[in-house]
């Protein structure tokens, strides 16, 4: 094999092991998550002092001290969207659940386009079947975005 095409061989892996990796790291970027599934908080706040409206299922997918410090009421908290067991332990949580089942999911624990939990716990619910998801888009953080609005918040676990 001549020069060349070893270069142009080697090209090509290095290309493809480049697009893995920058596929692997957007995988977990709140940031891709359509526009069609997100929530503002405003929007869940109104719906949750409604009493007309169907009350979701809401999951904290962020950490545990995070949970544990300030989470929305009724909330519960499931581990964290970017680990495995966290993972594992959602899709025990809504196994048994209709598909149709209205779903609020959220974290909160940096800003938006950073967050590594909330994309991956979004994306196992649609590949299970779940059709009535909703992300809560926390363009900063918890705090910021829910805590200092003057929204309800719970304490420990």
């Amino acid at each position: 094999m001549n020069f060349p095409t070893r270069f142009g061989q080697m090209f090509v892996v290095l290309g493809i092991v480049t697009m893995a990796l920058a596929s692997a790291v957007l995988a977990y970027q709140a940031i891709l998550i359509p526009a069609s599934r997100l929530m503002n908080p405003d929007e869940l706040v109104k719906l949750l002092q409604s009493s007309k409206s169907e009350k979701p299922l809401m999951i904290q997918v962020g950490s545990r001290v995070l949970y544990a410090q300030a989470h929305i009421p009724g909330s519960e908290y499931i581990g964290s969207g970017s680990s495995e067991v966290g993972l594992q332990s959602l899709r025990q949580r809504v196994q048994s659940l209709p598909r149709n089942k209205f779903i609020v999911l959220y974290c909160g624990c940096c800003p938006w386009g950073h967050c590594p939990n909330v994309k991956p716990a979004d994306d196992a619910l649609h590949v299970m079947g779940f059709t009535n998801v909703k992300t809560l888009y926390l363009a900063d953080n918890f705090g910021a975005n829910w805590v200092d609005k003057g929204y309800p918040v719970a304490k420990g676990e």
